[in-house]
């Protein structure tokens, strides 16, 4: 009787549990670069694809381009063309889902910076593909159920094999940059 009654129990409580749900979130944004390697303050745009549920946890792939990100003549050769991407995959931690929706978040993780320059004349060619690591938060805004805006400053740093042999003896690189953003936010 007590096995009827628990698994009688069970079911009760799986039929009107609610079910799990993530919200994806995608923001495209409009941001400025600054610090680090940065000569001056360039503008970059791009997008965030996130995973976020009511709960902390989430997941998030992030992708950016800064066109000109070192200025034309910085060490006396003057630049065609430069630009910087950066393409990562993060963990994010939120504040719980509350409403009114205002959701604080911290974001890291590791992903792809492309870095590009090209010399008046074509004297150096620069395109370097980079392991990398980002570090950052901000806070998600949702103005109604599908529509927010979101901020965000996050850290960029470059990682790079610091023994160049045959084993792997990963180290933070010497590009490093900070990125800040505005967007709006669609949730689906």
């Amino acid at each position: 009787m007590s096995k009827i009654t628990t698994a009688l129990a069970v079911s009760l409580l799986l039929a009107t549990a609610a079910p799990a749900r993530a919200d994806v979130l995608l923001t495209p944004f409009l941001g400025v670069t600054f610090g680090g390697d940065t000569p001056n303050e360039q503008v970059n745009f791009g997008a965030s694809l996130a995973l976020l549920g009511a709960g902390i946890f989430g997941l998030e792939l992030d992708a950016a381009i800064t066109p000109n990100f070192f200025d034309a003549g910085d060490d006396g050769v003057p630049l065609e063309d430069s630009n910087v991407s950066t393409f990562m995959a993060n963990l994010m931690v939120a504040a719980p889902a509350q409403t009114p929706g205002i959701r604080p978040y911290a974001s890291g993780g590791v992903g792809l910076i492309r870095t590009r320059a090209t010399s008046v004349g074509n004297l150096f060619d620069l395109n370097e593909n980079s392991f990398g690591v980002n570090v950052g938060g901000g806070i998600i805004g949702q103005l109604s159920d599908r529509v927010g805006v979101r901020g965000d400053v996050r850290y960029f740093r470059n990682v790079q094999d610091s023994d160049g042999g045959d084993d792997i003896d990963l180290d933070l690189g010497s590009f490093n940059f900070w990125r800040g953003s505005l967007g709006v936010t669609f949730r689906f």
